[in-house]
């Protein structure tokens, strides 16, 4: 391998574009490099090795090494020529629940279990066109439904900066792999925080665009008006290069893409941001926010304060209103969605049944887990004679108002900010009972994916998880992350002021012990 100051997996997106454009290592030798870690980390966690350097992170679902070499060995090509594109040999892995053809995709279902995609999902296909080579699929919640990557059925994601805790969801696998260095970005889906809040919890950074921004096309989905496509990595600087390659109308798949053309959001990174309003809602500093994250969000909150930001007091009211508005509509959503799953055309055939009927039940039975029954149910429910009006219409309408409260809390701020969760990352397993806390944890995400908004998470300090209370005290601090929430097709204004809180600090630079 060529000697460096760093290993290959210590570098950025950004560098490792850099390095190789200057042909200082080439796009095989950084792949190999990728898969390696990746096919350990796999093995480990097939062996259910202990905890600390050796523990396997379940990131992984999926590697292709023959495919991955291919496009690598393509990429050098191109290299060679010239005509390389803005990232052309960096490596990357998919979430789980983007289709892809040289991989299988599951959606982390029984269900989908061994499927195998005729077609790439535009976001696989766009960041390929910008030269990026895929290493694998990443875990996540099944069907993107959770907050901890404990619902996928082939095994939960454990968090890099404690094994024993959740790496947060349900793009768990994603923000596991980055952390554990296993690859320097992926994509992930938000849908109600599920970007937003596992990169919160395994301290890097990621970013929600405005909903429509980046094509659903190829995304299995959730919720249809709320799933978004978005980057996940260790900088800003490095989202804002995914971000450019990711985003751009696709009328002819995605009758929700917006019709803006894509931008180049690495073009403002280093402006000013002297004189900026940021909004501080009272509504996410106030009960259930625990103390430590509170300080850790406030010395981010200082530091771009510093910088010549100036901090506003406003409201958004009907937070708390969120999360009964969200699992009424994102469940009523999936119940729509999931019922083309039903073991005729595609996915998981039980094999003892009687007649068509039973074929549909015992192979919905079968192919679900316990979350996604539970969120069917509900949104089958909602969505029923008698209910429609009284729950489904009525949550739309309160949607309604939390976009209008963004709207009047932009008249006096330019961006949002406040914490992504109100704690840390909990113990594997803690909340297996209890769904609802799970639910809970989204308090301060879901409010900008029902007004469709852009969002992102930044490293922001360190809190005790033994502060928490929940579980053994544990004596090893765990990630806390600062949310940025801007207005509609603000992100490159996100990404500017995230790039230059990460200029004055080191939070998205530490990694975990072992790494």
């Amino acid at each position: 391998m060529t000697s460096l100051s760093m290993p290959l997996h210590d570098l950025t997106v950004a560098e490792l574009a850099a390095g190789l454009k200057a042909k200082t290592f080439s796009a095989t030798e950084v792949a190999r490099h990728f898969l390696t870690r990746a096919q350990d980390d796999m093995s480990a966690t097939a062996q259910a090795q202990g905890a600390d350097k050796t523990f396997g992170t379940g990131s992984f679902l999926a590697l292709n090494p023959e495919a991955t070499l291919a496009q690598a060995k393509a990429a050098d090509t191109r290299l060679a020529a010239g005509t390389g594109g803005a990232l052309e040999g960096v490596p990357l892995g998919h979430k789980d629940i983007f289709v892809t053809q040289a991989f299988p995709t599951t959606a982390g279902s029984k269900m989908l279990e061994g499927y195998r995609s005729p077609f790439d999902a535009t976001v696989v296909r766009k960041l390929a066109e910008a030269g990026m080579v895929t290493v694998g699929k990443l875990n996540c919640d099944e069907f993107a439904m959770g907050s901890a990557n404990e619902n996928s059925a082939y095994g939960a994601v454990k968090n890099p900066w404690d094994a024993t805790r959740v790496p947060g969801g349900s793009s768990g696998g994603s923000a596991s792999a980055i952390a554990a260095r296993l690859v320097p970005a992926a994509t992930g889906t938000d849908t109600g925080g599920s970007i937003r809040q596992p990169a919160s919890f395994c301290g890097i950074t990621g970013i929600k665009p405005t909903y429509g921004r980046a094509s659903r096309y190829g995304m299995i989905a959730y919720a249809s008006s709320l799933d978004q496509a978005g980057p996940m990595a260790r900088t800003a600087e490095d989202c804002a290069l995914l971000l450019s390659a990711m985003c751009g109308p696709d009328p002819d798949r995605d009758s929700t893409s917006v019709d803006v053309p894509a931008e180049d959001f690495t073009a403002s990174l280093n402006g000013s941001i002297d004189g900026l309003r940021v909004g501080i809602p009272k509504e996410f500093f106030g009960e259930g926010l625990h103390a430590d994250v509170r300080a850790a969000v406030d010395v981010a909150l200082a530091e771009l304060k510093k910088l010549g930001a100036k901090l506003v007091p406003i409201s958004l009211p009907r937070t708390e209103l969120s999360i009964p508005v969200y699992y009424i509509i994102a469940p009523a959503e999936a119940s729509s969605n999931l019922s083309r799953f039903d073991g005729v055309k595609f996915g998981h055939r039980a094999k003892d049944f009687t007649d068509l009927e039973s074929m549909y039940k015992k192979s919905r039975a079968e192919g679900f887990g316990a979350e996604v029954k539970r969120r069917i149910m509900t949104g089958t429910y909602v969505l029923s004679h008698g209910y429609y009006d009284a729950y489904y219409l009525q949550a739309q309408k309160i949607r309604r108002m939390i976009a209008d409260d963004f709207q009047n809390a932009f008249k006096d701020c330019d961006v949002i900010a406040g914490p992504v969760a109100p704690s840390v990352a909990w113990k594997l397993g803690e909340n297996a009972h209890d769904p609802v806390a799970d639910y809970l944890a989204d308090i301060f995400t879901l409010p900008a994916s029902l007004a469709g908004l852009p969002g992102m998470s930044v490293p922001a300090g360190f809190a005790m998880p033994s502060m928490q209370g929940s579980g053994s005290g544990s004596a090893k601090p765990l990630p806390v992350g600062l949310q940025l929430i801007g207005n509609y097709f603000k992100e490159a204004q996100l990404l500017n002021v995230a790039h230059r809180l990460q200029q004055a600090t080191d939070f998205h630079l530490r990694k975990p012990e072992g790494v």
